[in-house]
């Protein structure tokens, strides 16, 4: 109910609007795309709060430090080692295995324009989880932010990544000069 309330008034007084499509009926990975602005922590908590989403969100441990750890996991947050990831999706599948209930928000074209591919790391946790995806926003261009599609990946990583890059294709963030194309790096190179 809290969470509602402050979600409300973040839309009164922002000049942002939230313009979704229903909120998933089940978990899921939900990407947080394009990533380039720390307002995207706060667009992404208004928009799952708004939808009643319980979301859990990965962010790199040095956010969870003294004071702060608290709080960053109060709001869903899961530390990051940076230096293992492939411990963090295993730490993620293992949740789910075990019965947690939870959509996980995933940026995965990473540190706001530090990158030049996404990172597979959703992929991965989606297809062991069997969790969908669901293509959440922030466009710059329109002012809006909300969530897109959502839809189970096939295992097909270029087909999938099309049908991602054609939602992305027209938004362009809060900083637009700092988005990434969404591109994996296990994708096939077509020459």
């Amino acid at each position: 109910m809290l969470r509602r309330l402050a979600a409300r008034a973040f839309w009164s007084f922002s000049r942002w609007r939230l313009v979704s499509q229903p909120a998933p009926d089940r978990p899921t990975v939900l990407i947080g795309a394009p990533h380039t602005s720390n307002w995207d922590f706060m667009f992404m908590l208004a928009i799952t709060w708004s939808l009643g989403i319980d979301v859990r969100w990965l962010g790199k441990k040095s956010l969870f430090r003294g004071w702060r750890g608290p709080i960053m996991r109060a709001l869903g947050g899961i530390a990051v080692d940076r230096s293992d990831p492939g411990r963090v999706v295993a730490e993620v599948v293992e949740r789910v295995r075990a019965g947690e209930i939870f959509s996980l928000v995933v940026t995965p074209d990473g540190t706001r324009g530090a990158h030049t591919h996404w990172k597979s790391g959703f992929y991965r946790i989606a297809l062991e989880t069997e969790m969908p995806v669901t293509l959440g926003f922030v466009d710059r261009t329109t002012m809006t932010t909300g969530l897109g599609p959502t839809f189970a990946l096939t295992g097909d990583i270029p087909s999938d990544m099309d049908r991602i890059r054609s939602f992305y294709a027209d938004k362009a963030g809060f900083h637009p000069d700092l988005r990434v194309e969404p591109r994996l790096r296990e994708e096939a190179d077509p020459g």
